[in-house]
């Protein structure tokens, strides 16, 4: 029997922020693959070594993680005013499917330097020296996010003394702004158009949640009523699986009140959103590299769960959404960072500490939030071609 020999296709892998993925033009991919539809996410099940029963992704280039099983696609923008198109896949690491259905904000860092990278932007807006502002349309949610990405001899600059809680090394600060993150349309921030609801969670409990649309959809609980204390780490969690799967069953119940589901059944193909997140007041802890976090460094503390799993950091989209809450009085997440008004928080994850500000205001009695704003880094690991069997796709 004849063997299909491996095809080589063009890629870059690239850190962002606390993830990291598999980086594609569209016009480098086969061209079966530069439509949506099941030869792309074949390959890129393929490229990242996915399904996988082991949960190990030895055969590809994922890292068996909700944060390191992901590939990026960028083009030159259909959009106005926009330089790239961004779209982004979360690749299950034990089921064949990839979820389509939200972004990651980690990776929105990296997608601004691989623009420029793989010239995708105007070289008349590129600085020889300081900083490129790349207008990116996020194509999954269809927002616009702007990277401010430092430029050195006309090239991203990927060194610097930035340091990020989650990421082992310094890099260069990458700013990044997501404009208008909520949903569109009337009340679609708050899905259910309350600050708070009881969320009846069958066989589970009832519990106070805040449920809102910003950055990703994510549902908020109080650590406190689901029996944690906020200051957990992943081991903790991970190794729990009657815990996940509580957590699973808080997730469907938020899906089908933010109207995302229609079923249960719906959820094991839609894994990527909404998240699931527990917040607390302050308190002291170890963070996962062994750093002393103190109460009175932070205004919270959140944890959130990522493909089924405790997240080692914090998702960047989940961090627009916590921002965004923490900006509006009477949410969970503003009770426990004391209540009030305010623009800004640093909260404490499972690897120490992460400041996002947001913008929020009423209009008509409806609240809205204009950007939310938080800084990451992004880098090159490595360049070339990713090789993949020819009739895997």
């Amino acid at each position: 029997m004849a063997q299909q020999p491996q095809i080589k296709i063009p890629a870059t892998y690239m850190r962002g922020g606390t993830s990291k993925g598999v980086f594609f033009r569209l016009q480098d991919l086969p061209e079966r693959c530069q439509v949506p539809g099941e030869a792309r996410d074949r390959l890129f099940m393929r490229v990242i070594g996915s399904p996988d029963p082991y949960a190990a992704h030895i055969d590809g280039m994922g890292g068996a993680t909700s944060s390191t099983s992901k590939c990026v696609i960028l083009s030159k923008s259909s959009q106005p005013d926009h330089d790239v198109d961004y779209l982004y896949g979360q690749v299950s690491i034990d089921k064949a499917f990839v979820d389509w259905s939200g972004n990651c904000g980690n990776l929105s860092t990296a997608a601004g330097a691989f623009a420029l990278h793989a010239g995708l932007v105007d070289p008349a807006r590129i600085p020889q020296n300081g900083i490129c502002t790349v207008r990116i349309w996020q194509a999954n949610i269809q927002k616009t996010i702007i990277a401010h990405v430092p430029v050195t001899d006309g090239q991203v600059q990927e060194t610097g003394d930035f340091e990020l809680d989650g990421v082992t090394f310094p890099a260069a600060e990458i700013v990044l702004e997501f404009l208008d993150p909520s949903d569109d349309g009337e009340g679609s921030m708050f899905p259910t158009g309350n600050l708070v609801d009881d969320l009846e969670v069958p066989g589970v409990g009832t519990f106070k949640a805040t449920m809102i649309s910003a950055g990703i959809p994510t549902v908020f609980v109080n650590a406190e009523d689901i029996g944690y204390q906020g200051t957990e780490l992943r081991e903790a969690i991970n190794g729990d699986p009657a815990q996940l799967a509580r957590f699973e069953q808080l997730r469907i119940a938020g899906a089908l009140r933010m109207g995302l589901i229609k079923s249960p059944e719906e959820a094991a193909t839609r894994q990527h959103t909404p998240k699931i997140a527990f917040v607390s007041p302050p308190k002291d802890y170890k963070a996962s590299s062994g750093k002393q976090i103190e109460a009175g460094e932070v205004d919270l503390l959140v944890r959130a769960l990522s493909m089924g799993k405790l997240h080692h950091a914090m998702m960047g989209t989940c961090a627009v959404a916590i921002g965004t809450a923490a900006a509006i009085p009477g949410t969970l997440v503003n009770l426990a960072a004391g209540g009030g008004e305010r623009s800004a928080v640093r909260f404490g994850h499972p690897s120490g500490t992460l400041r996002v500000g947001a913008e929020a205001r009423q209009v008509n009695g409806e609240w809205t939030v204009t950007k939310a704003i938080m800084s990451r880094s992004a880098r090159v690991l490595m360049e070339g071609w990713v090789r993949v069997p020819g009739d895997s796709f």
